[in-house]
């Protein structure tokens, strides 16, 4: 099943993005989380904390689930 994640900004890191679906539960935990456990980002194994996850781009982590990144885009939102 995916999961839809809505961001503000162009990018978020993926030590962010784990605090922020409560897969972990303080930026600190980053590090350690992904040395032990694997995070697919668009289909390719990643272990750095610091990866910029842009909108459109798929974050799929075992038993956890699949995250597509989408942008909050509010002038969009405004002009419709």
């Amino acid at each position: 099943m995916k999961n839809i994640v809505h961001i503000d900004e162009d990018f978020i890191t993926l030590g962010q993005l784990l605090k922020h679906i409560n897969v972990i539960s303080s930026g600190g935990m980053a590090k350690w989380y992904l040395s032990e456990y694997a995070v697919f980002v668009d289909s390719e194994k990643e272990d750095r904390r610091g990866r910029k996850i842009y909108p459109g781009m798929m974050v799929e982590i075992p038993d956890e689930g699949a995250f597509l990144i989408q942008r909050n885009d509010s002038s969009q939102e405004s002009l419709s």
